[in-house]
């Protein structure tokens, strides 16, 4: 192997250039030379490349989103997109691709490896923090630390005008943002698709607060999980306890922003374990961390399996929120 290409896809992750930086100063400190792919698979199928140096990649470790870019490709989908990419890939002298990124990216990749063979390895990036195979993905913790502080400054409006704030969290089909959000900030609810929501026993949970004395709440709820979202929902608990409620999205501005330091730092480890693992031949993997450890994950389990939800910390929560 002489020469890997690397590149981001799918939604953006605050860490991701940490990555990217990672991912070329470790493979050409090992002798390989570095193409980068600008728009995820649009860019292989488009043969988007550029070469790497240990230059092009200074002074990003602390900028969030993407240098290389990223786009979603329903033409890489089909057979003949993947076949172009490959093509170009092999034209342009690239041996082996590390992806960043999460479900999708590494759908991709897993489907890239059966049809063409070419070598590739996906670093576990979402906001989602949903890719079975790594405790933490690259961009969880930033993203959670925004939407964290958005909660509390909600909480401090809330708590003047006597209010119930309902805040409603990216996560895609997974509590995690909303989990760990909602228990560092000390939700009184917690709403997520790995637990049923019964709205009679939410509203009567959020009426019984008020009536021991607690003149304000914060409601934390994963985006998609209740049907129409969550303006339906506080306003259906506005009419059965008469509460005065607010609704805020937080949407993409928890994509974006300068990357924790936690970020930083399990991005750096997994581009440096996803260049040692593609020379040692590794193929058709996930580069995550479990326990503390760099681990590989083949790909096709980490996008189909589920990750689960620590029952536990929910049951925190609610002890947390009386």
């Amino acid at each position: 192997m002489k020469r890997i290409g690397v590149y981001t896809s799918g939604g953006d992750a605050p860490g991701m250039n940490a990555c990217i930086r990672a991912i070329v100063r470790t493979a050409i400190t090992r002798g390989l030379e570095v193409t980068g792919i600008e728009h995820g698979y649009a860019g292989m199928i488009a043969g988007s490349f550029l070469p790497m140096n240990l230059r092009s990649v200074s002074n990003i470790i602390q900028r969030g989103g993407t240098i290389l870019k990223s786009s979603r490709c329903p033409e890489f989908m089909t057979r003949e997109g993947k076949a172009k990419a490959a093509a170009n890939l092999r034209a342009a002298g690239v041996d082996g691709v590390i992806g960043i990124g999460g479900n999708g990216t590494s759908e991709g990749a897993h489907n890239l490896w059966l049809q063409e063979r070419l070598p590739v390895l996906i670093c576990a990036s979402t906001i989602d923090n949903d890719l079975y195979g790594s405790d933490y993905t690259i961009g969880f913790d930033t993203a959670t630390n925004t939407a964290l502080e958005a909660i509390d400054r909600l909480r401090d409006t809330a708590a003047s005008h006597d209010r119930t704030s309902f805040v409603e969290v990216m996560g895609r089909n997974n509590g995690y943002l909303a989990l760990y959000a909602g228990l560092a900030g000390g939700a009184e609810e917690i709403i997520i698709p790995e637990v049923p929501t019964d709205v009679p026993a939410l509203c009567e949970r959020l009426a019984g607060m008020r009536a021991r004395g607690k003149t304000s709440s914060i409601v934390v709820m994963a985006e998609g999980q209740v049907s129409g979202g969550i303006f339906p929902l506080a306003e259906e608990v506005r009419k059965r306890t008469g509460l005065d409620v607010r609704v805020t999205v937080l949407g993409h501005t928890q994509r974006g922003g300068s990357p924790v330091a936690r970020d930083r730092v399990m991005a750096s480890r997994m581009g440096w374990a996803a260049v040692e693992a593609m020379q040692a031949g590794e193929t058709d993997k996930l580069v995550g961390i479990i326990n503390g450890q760099p681990h590989l994950t083949p790909l096709e389990e980490a996008y189909t399996k589920k990750k689960p939800i620590d029952q536990k910390l929910m049951d925190l929560a609610y002890i947390l929120a009386r």
